[in-house]
C-alpha cells in the first residue's frame, strides 16, 4: 500500500520540465528511484528554493534562487552535497545560508571563484608560474623547486594569502642563520612568485594579494649583504688535488659511479665549466673527432663551442658512450646530481673547503699562472665580454676552438703540478709576467 502511494506521488511530482513539489523527508528521499536518463528535481514545499536533484547515479541537494548582478536578476543554482554524505537537516541549513546570501546580493558563482582564488597554495602559484615562464633555464626551475621543498615546505601547501610580513621576517631570519646567500635567493624567488600571483589572480577587480609581504625585507633593510665569493684551491695545492682525482679515477676497486664522480670533477677543473653545464652535457654535444664540446643554451644565452684539451679528450674517450649523458647518475637516463664525496677529498688535499663553483675560480687562477690574457680566459669560462668594444664586437665568441692552445696550456700545467706534487718537490711560482 505504501509503495503504491510513493509511486503515485512520484508520478505527480517528477515532471520533466519543472519538477515536483512536496515536503522532503529522509524516508521519501531514500525511496525515490533514480531516473534512467537526465535529471529530475523534487522541490521542498517547506523551504522555497531547496530541492533534491536526481540523476541516474546520485541524489544531490541543491539551492536555487535569484541574485542581482550588474542590474540584472540572474538565476543561480548551488550544489549543497550528496544525500548520504550529508543529512537532510544539514542540507536544509546550508540551503538557508545560500538563499539568504543571494537575497543579500551575493552571487554564489563569484563567491566560489573568490574561495578558489583565496585557497590557492604557494605550490599552485609556482606550478602556474613555471608554465607561464617557459623561457626559464633548468637551473632556475631547480632553484624554485629546491626552495619550495625546503625553505618554504611549511607554506607550500597552505593558501598563499596566509603569508604575512611577520611570517616572512621570521622565516628569513631562520634561513639567514643557516646561509645568508641562500636566504636571499629563497626570498627573491618567493617575491617573484607572489608578484606573479598579484597580477594573475584577482577577484572583483582586486588582486588576492594586496601587498607582496616580501617587501618587509626592503622596508626594514633586512636583505643580507653577501660579498663576492673568492674560494679556490690554493695554487700550490692544485697538483695534490689533481693527484687525488686521478687516484680515484684509476683505482681498480672503484665502481663505475665513483669513476664518474672523479671524471666530472676533473672535467670541471680542466674546463672551468659551471656545474650545471658539466652535469647536463650530453654526448651529442661532444665531438671527439675534432676535440670540442658545446653548450647550445648556456647561462649567458650565448651558444658556444669550446676546445677540449688533450687531457680532457683522453678522459672522455675512455668513458662509456652508450647513454645520453656524459656524466650519468645511478638512475637511468639522468645526469649526475652531486659529487660531495669527491669534493671532500680534494678539499682535504687542498687544505681548504671548496665547492664545484670554486673550481671555476681555480681555473681562472691557473690561467693567470699560464699568463693567458684575461679576455681569453673569460671566453673559455663563457663569461660575457664587456668594457672593451673592440673585443666585444670583433672577437669570435661562439666557436672557441681557436683557443685550443690556451686550454692545453692550462691542462698541461695541472698535470705538471701533479707530477711535482707526487715527487714531493716544492715549487716557487714566479710572479705574473715572469717566465716559466
Amino acid at each position: 500500500m505504501y509503495d503504491d502511494i510513493v509511486n503515485m506521488l512520484l508520478t505527480m511530482c517528477l515532471q520533466p520540465k519543472n519538477g515536483g513539489l512536496m515536503k522532503l523527508t529522509k524516508k521519501i528521499i531514500e525511496n525515490l528511484p533514480f531516473p534512467k536518463t537526465g535529471q529530475q528535481f523534487i522541490w521542498d514545499d517547506d523551504l522555497t528554493g531547496f530541492a533534491l536533484r536526481l540523476t541516474p547515479t546520485k541524489k544531490t541537494y541543491v539551492a536555487q534562487g535569484r541574485v542581482r548582478v550588474q542590474g540584472k536578476r540572474l538565476e543561480r543554482r548551488v550544489s549543497l552535497g550528496e544525500h548520504g554524505i550529508i543529512t537532510l537537516q544539514e542540507a536544509r541549513r546550508k540551503a538557508q545560508k545560500e538563499l539568504s546570501a543571494m537575497l543579500e546580493g551575493k552571487d554564489p558563482i563569484e563567491e566560489k571563484k573568490r574561495d578558489v582564488a583565496y585557497a590557492l597554495t604557494l605550490r599552485d602559484i609556482a606550478d602556474k608560474y613555471l608554465k607561464a615562464r617557459r623561457e626559464l633555464k633548468e637551473s632556475s626551475k631547480a632553484d624554485i623547486e629546491k626552495h619550495l621543498n625546503k625553505s618554504f615546505a611549511v607554506w607550500a601547501k597552505r593558501p598563499a594569502v596566509e603569508i604575512t610580513r611577520d611570517k616572512v621576517a621570521k622565516r628569513f631570519t631562520e634561513l639567514t642563520d643557516k646561509s645568508p646567500a641562500q636566504a636571499n635567493q629563497a626570498f627573491r624567488i618567493l617575491r617573484a612568485l607572489l608578484n606573479f600571483a598579484r597580477g594573475e589572480y584577482q577577484h572583483d577587480g582586486h588582486s588576492i594579494i594586496i601587498e607582496n609581504p616580501v617587501s618587509v625585507l626592503s622596508d626594514t633593510k633586512r636583505w643580507n649583504t653577501v660579498g663576492a665569493r673568492s674560494g679556490r684551491i690554493p695554487t700550490d695545492k692544485i697538483g695534490a688535488a689533481w693527484n687525488v682525482l686521478q687516484s680515484l679515477r684509476e683505482a681498480p676497486e672503484q665502481t663505475t659511479v665513483s669513476r664518474t664522480l672523479a671524471d666530472c670533477v676533473s672535467f670541471l677543473l680542466l674546463s672551468g665549466a659551471r656545474w650545471s653545464e658539466m652535469a647536463n652535457l650530453t654526448w651529442d654535444h661532444v665531438n671527439l673527432d675534432d676535440p670540442s664540446w658545446s653548450l647550445p643554451d648556456p647561462k649567458n644565452r650565448n651558444p658556444v663551442t669550446f676546445p677540449l684539451s688533450r687531457v680532457a679528450y683522453e678522459m672522455l674517450k675512455a668513458r662509456p658512450q652508450d647513454g645520453k649523458y656524459v656524466f650519468p647518475s645511478r638512475i637511468a637516463e639522468d645526469h649526475i646530481k652531486d659529487a660531495r664525496s669527491v669534493m671532500d677529498k680534494i678539499s682535504e688535499a687542498g687544505g681548504v673547503r671548496v665547492s664545484p663553483h670554486d673550481l671555476r675560480r681555480t681555473f681562472r687562477a691557473i690561467a693567470g699562472e699560464c699568463q693567458i690574457e684575461l679576455y681569453r680566459t673569460k671566453l673559455l669560462m663563457n663569461h660575457k665580454l664587456s668594457g672593451d668594444i673592440t673585443i666585444h664586437h670583433y672577437t669570435e665568441t661562439n666557436d672557441l676552438r681557436y683557443l685550443s692552445k690556451e686550454i692545453n696550456l692550462i691542462a698541461d700545467w695541472i698535470v705538471r703540478q701533479g707530477k711535482i706534487a707526487a715527487a714531493g718537490n716544492i715549487v716557487n711560482f714566479p710572479a705574473r709576467g715572469g717566465k716559466k
